[in-house]
């Protein structure tokens, strides 16, 4: 049963959230962050449209530099797809994958393939020290498939 204290709860956590990574909370940031709690694989221009509904004047600037804040705080995850804009999660620390529909663009999370960041051990590192990997399977996803658009291998 809903008790009236739940948006208050989230926002109060997503504020601490913003605090522990040592950042400043403000009114964009928190709006930035619950945006992408409710819309993860949002592009920045997806997140500034969103944002703009509750905070009007918001610059798309603002929105850019909140992105990289959180990305460099680790509180947001960004990838970059091929042939699309940069997108940005929540999900982040977890080295998970992603599923990308080539027919509808509909991206989805997958777990890394096979359990603790395998991925991470490349055949040769050339000096680098790795901290993270991107792998995105593209393919048709369920709907487009039943849809009749054509498979490619």
């Amino acid at each position: 049963m809903a008790t009236g204290t739940e948006p208050q709860t989230h926002s109060e956590e997503l504020k601490s959230s913003i605090r522990a990574s040592g950042l400043k909370v403000t009114a964009p940031r928190v709006a930035v962050l619950e945006v992408l709690q409710h819309a993860p694989h949002s592009s920045v221009e997806q997140v500034f449209a969103e944002v703009r509904k509750t905070l009007s004047g918001t610059s798309a600037q603002t929105i850019y530099g909140i992105l990289a804040s959180f990305t460099g705080a680790g509180l947001v995850r960004r990838f970059d797809p091929p042939d699309s804009p940069a997108l940005f999660e929540c999900r982040v620390g977890d080295n998970h994958h992603h599923l990308s529909c080539v027919g509808c663009g509909l991206i989805q999370d997958v777990d890394c393939v096979i359990g603790q960041a395998p991925c991470l051990t490349p055949s040769d590192d050339s000096g680098f020290t790795i901290y993270s990997a991107e792998v995105t399977f593209n393919g048709l996803c369920r709907a487009c498939q039943t849809s009749g658009l054509p498979t490619t291998g």
